[in-house]
Order: C-alpha cells, then sequence, then structure tokens
C-alpha cells in the first residue's frame, strides 16, 4: 500500500520561504515520477512541479525560479523549497507519486498561506 505523507506547510509573510517535504512508503521511490500539486479554495488543483525518476525537472511558469523540487532517494522523500513566497502561492499542496505503470497516488495535503 502506498503512502505519501506532506509536511512543511504553515503560515508565512510575503518574501518568506517554507520547505515541504513528501515521504513515500509502500513502492521503490526511485522508480516513480513525483510532483507537487496545489489548490486554492475555489480553484482547480494545478501542477506545482514535476521531478521524473532520472532527476529531471520541470515547473509552472508561475513558480520558475522561486520553487525548487528535489528528492532523496535514500530518505524516499521528495522536497519543494520554496521562496519569495507571495499571497497568490496560498493553497493546499499536495504530493502525487506516478509508478511506471501509470498509476499514481496523493497524499492528504499541508496547507500553506501567506500573508501580506
Amino acid at each position: 500500500q502506498v503512502q505519501l505523507v506532506e509536511s512543511g506547510g504553515g503560515l508565512v509573510q510575503a518574501g518568506g520561504s517554507l520547505r515541504l517535504s513528501c515521504l513515500a512508503s509502500g513502492s521503490i521511490f526511485r522508480l516513480n515520477a513525483m510532483a507537487w500539486y496545489r489548490q486554492a479554495p475555489g480553484k482547480q488543483r494545478e501542477l506545482v512541479a514535476v521531478i521524473g525518476s532520472g532527476g529531471t525537472t520541470n515547473y509552472a511558469d508561475s513558480v520558475k525560479g522561486r520553487f525548487t523540487i528535489s528528492r532523496d532517494n535514500a530518505k524516499n522523500t521528495m522536497y519543494l523549497q520554496m521562496n519569495s513566497l507571495k499571497p497568490e502561492d496560498t493553497a493546499v499542496y499536495y504530493c502525487r507519486l506516478t509508478t511506471p505503470g501509470a498509476i499514481y497516488y496523493w497524499g492528504q495535503g499541508t496547507q500553506v498561506t501567506v500573508s501580506s
């Protein structure tokens, strides 16, 4: 059974930083593509950043240059370093794991609130 647990969310002032973590269990972590999504109130869930099993990364235009996605396969953990946070970054952030067979799993989410 794959389980994903996010942590690191919280309340921060605009311009501040947070680092989110996603701990995965129940799968061979290094084989999976991982991603961060977010969902703001009243909006659809959107892709923030993705990192492939080989380490290739891609970002939404809205976070390029401010957010950095990374993974530590030895710790079964993915990270999202968020700098220069803006109020519009406020959302619930979810991690998603995609297996080589294209099955995906979601974490429960962690709230990020950026005050102006």
